[in-house]
């Protein structure tokens, strides 16, 4: 079963056809038979209709005309063939393809069957000369019936009995693709498509035929059936390469709209005579609305480029372009790019900030899988790719409701601390899947030499394979167990550890709930786990709340000191930096203003006051436009940052300007909090954040303008999230009263904003 079995199909209707044609004695020189559609490219399955049209020269009478079609046409009606015909001359055949993109889709793939070759060839330059001239109506009219189609039929990929036609990454969809590349606007690779092409059109054929009938709905009982015809080993296997030929067939669609979309455009949609490049990052820029990796950009010397470049994607809501995702493939292949083991931090952020885009990282991860990059950083997942879950529950194939739950989790960063562990363990929690073994235990046992590989510490594994093997622990609780039972609140505080860890696995129940469905996923279920949430964290104590730093007795010498000193030691891709200043109100906003503007970017600071100096540690990265950093430079431009601050907010703020040219994508609102009885001495203000440009200055600036005091900072950048944690007191000593946290925290959500 395959192409010859269609064309032989073809050919017999040819055949037919034909035969008719010179029985009816028509003229070959006023008369001809063409085939169009999926008769015209001589792929006919089992069910489907014979597509004709009948073109004529004009010249004959209407009677005469219309004897000629019903000798024709009344033999094959006689035999029960289906058909779909039309009779008209070569200008009706014109006017009507104006107007009717159905018939104009047709005629790009007008074949002639018999009769007048010179008029069907007419007929053929006619239409293509047509769409091409007409491109920039008739695309996006057909972009805008496809997506009418897919919002009715849905995603081929990822529903239990999909139209293996009509729904999105169908049958009908390669018939599009194949359409838009004769317009000749964009370059298609139409070779991507043709093994999808192939098994979609196989599974169609067989469906017909075991089915019996000319439907292409791919139902659940029939699945069986059509596996076993075509010798896959089950139902699973057959809908899982369906998955994945739609997928295919989706993802290239998808990108050619895009491509056409801002072909030689900027970002207000002006035509280009020179595409504009804005660099983002190190060996990144922003090129034609693509995130494109620099041409003389060396991946041996960064192996984790091509993870900072999707993550660079997924954070401006932009694709990658097919090109860079190319080189990322030929350096992971070749070994250019292989990563460390376990990898450097930069790396594993990158993934993190890629996991936390929300939606937008559904089109980069699909990329990544498209293009089987994906394979070469997680090679275990492979194991979950398009694997089919035949549960009503599940709208999604295992790997796509993974994604989909890192989705939902991108939107719970700000409830807990550790918003890489939540986004980490979302992406990966049902990796355990595709065995007879329960894959909540499986999951445990995979998931961990998976996150030791990526850089997590050996506390951080032990929260991550909790977070898997226990995912479905709190909804299977909270709606089988009486909550009122102490018993049931204290089986689940013996599972887990810590507030910290409670409030991951509650965040990772939502979205994985939420990523299900509403079906699995109510109100009613998540007021339950709510509420054994709540009742399970009275019985804890708190440990969520970054303890302030403790200072080695050489950095007490050196604060004794009260000299500014500064030391730097470069760590490959980040620097690590040591500041020892005399303390001063409004000095963390300061600091991190100086390094904003040196073009550095703080993952991480600690920072402590002692002896009237302050204590600083920074772990910064630079830019691609940042200077050479030297403990010389770095301790002039602070003793002048300190000497006048007046100019150093403009400067800062241009630079904000600057940043907020660039596309960006929904995050969800800061959080401020405010814990008066969490330290002795001092106030705790924590803030919860997507990272942005001078993100510190702002928060340190906010500070000073309340007339408080920074004792401490603890300021940690995991992924594209930001938690700060301050420790403030009055300016003469103190922590804050009730009303002034009020304040402070107020003002705080206001310049977040």
């Amino acid at each position: 079963m395959g192409t010859r079995e269609r064309r032989n199909r073809s050919n017999e209707g040819d055949l037919l056809l034909s035969t008719l044609f010179s029985e009816s004695g028509a003229n070959s020189d006023e008369v001809a038979i063409a085939a169009v559609g999926g008769f015209g490219r001589g792929e006919l399955s089992p069910g489907s209709d014979l597509d004709i049209v009948i073109v004529h020269r004009g010249n004959l009478e209407a009677p005469e005309l219309a004897d000629l079609v019903n000798k024709i046409l009344y033999p094959i009606w006689d035999k029960n063939v289906k058909m779909d015909y039309s009779v008209r001359t070569r200008t009706e055949v014109r006017e009507v393809s104006e107007s009717d993109l159905k018939v104009i889709l047709g005629l790009l793939d007008i074949r002639l069957v018999c009769g007048s070759a010179d008029l069907v060839a007419d007929i053929q330059v006619d239409a293509l000369d047509s769409w091409r001239k007409n491109s920039k109506r008739r695309l996006p009219e057909l972009q805008a019936s496809l997506l009418e189609r897919h919002q009715k039929a849905g995603e081929l990929a990822y529903l239990l009995e999909p139209d293996l036609k009509e729904a999105r990454g169908g049958l009908r969809d390669i018939t599009a693709i194949r359409a838009i590349d004769k317009a000749a606007t964009v370059e298609i690779p139409m070779e991507r498509i043709s093994v999808a092409e192939s098994l979609l059109s196989n599974v169609r054929e067989a469906l017909h035929i075991v089915s019996g009938r000319d439907r292409d709905k791919l139902l659940f009982q029939e699945q069986d059936k059509v596996a076993a015809h075509l010798g896959f080993r089950d139902a699973d296997e057959l809908m899982s390469e369906v998955a994945q030929a739609a997928r295919s067939v989706d993802y290239l669609l998808d990108s050619t709209w895009y491509r056409f979309a801002h072909k030689g455009r900027d970002g207000a949609g002006r035509f280009l005579r020179k595409v504009r490049s804005t660099s983002l990052s190190r060996d990144i820029s922003v090129s034609n609305k693509e995130i494109v990796i620099d041409v003389d950009a060396d991946f041996s010397a960064d192996p984790g480029l091509g993870l900072r470049a999707v993550a660079a994607a997924a954070q401006h809501g932009l694709p990658i372009s097919m090109d860079s995702l190319s080189r990322i493939s030929e350096s992971l292949r070749s070994g250019e790019s292989k990563l460390a083991n376990p990898w450097p931090r930069q790396a594993r952020e990158s993934l993190i900030t890629l996991i936390g885009a929300g939606s937008a990282m559904i089109q980069v991860f699909e990329a990544l899988d498209q293009e089987e990059i994906i394979f070469e950083w997680i090679p275990e997942w492979k194991s979950v790719r398009s694997l089919p879950q035949r549960n009503v529950l599940h709208r999604h194939t295992v790997d796509r409701h993974m994604v989909e739950t890192a989705v939902q989790a991108a939107a719970l960063t700000r409830q807990v601390h550790r918003p890489d562990l939540l986004l980490f363990s979302a992406l990966f929690h049902d990796i355990g899947k595709g065995t007879e073994e329960d894959h909540s235990e499986r999951g445990e046992r995979l998931i961990a030499p998976l996150a030791e590989r990526i850089g997590f510490s050996p506390v951080d594994v032990e929260t991550i394979k909790l977070l898997v093997k226990h995912h479905l622990l709190l909804s299977a609780t909270a709606t089988r167990r009486d909550l009122d039972d102490p018993a049931t609140i204290t089986s689940v505080a013996e599972v887990i550890p810590d507030l910290q860890t409670l409030e991951l696995l509650h965040a990772l129940s939502i979205a994985d709930g939420e990523a299900t469905g509403r079906a699995a996923w109510t109100d009613w279920k998540a007021s339950l786990v709510a509420d054994l949430v709540n009742r399970v964290a009275l019985a804890m104590t708190d440990n969520t709340v970054a303890q302030q730093p403790e200072l080695t007795a050489a950095q007490r010498d050196k604060a004794e000191a009260g000299k500014l000193a500064v030391s730097i030691e470069n760590r490959e891709s980040v620097y690590a930096i040591e500041i020892v200043v005399p303390d001063s109100t409004g000095l963390l906003s300061t600091v991190a203003g100086v390094l904003n503007l040196l073009r550095l970017d703080v993952r991480s600071a600690r920072t402590k006051s002692v002896a009237d100096s302050a204590v600083m540690e920074w772990i910064v990265v630079p830019d691609p436009n940042a200077p050479k950093l030297t403990e010389e430079k770095l301790h002039d431009e602070l003793s002048r940052a300190l000497g006048s601050k007046s100019s150093l907010k403009e400067r800062i703020q241009s630079r904000i300007d600057a940043y907020s040219q660039l596309p960006t994508i929904p995050v969800p609102d800061p959080i401020v909090e405010t814990f008066l009885d969490a330290a002795t001495d001092a106030t705790i203000i924590e803030v919860r954040s997507h990272d942005r440009p001078a993100l510190l200055f702002g928060i340190g600036d906010s500070i000073t303008s309340s007339n408080i005091d920074i004792r401490s900072a603890i300021v940690t950048t995991l992924g594209a999230e930001a938690i700060d944690t301050l420790y403030v007191t009055e300016i003469g000593g103190g922590p804050l009263s009730a009303e002034r946290a009020d304040e402070v925290a107020a003002r705080l959500r206001s310049a977040l904003k």
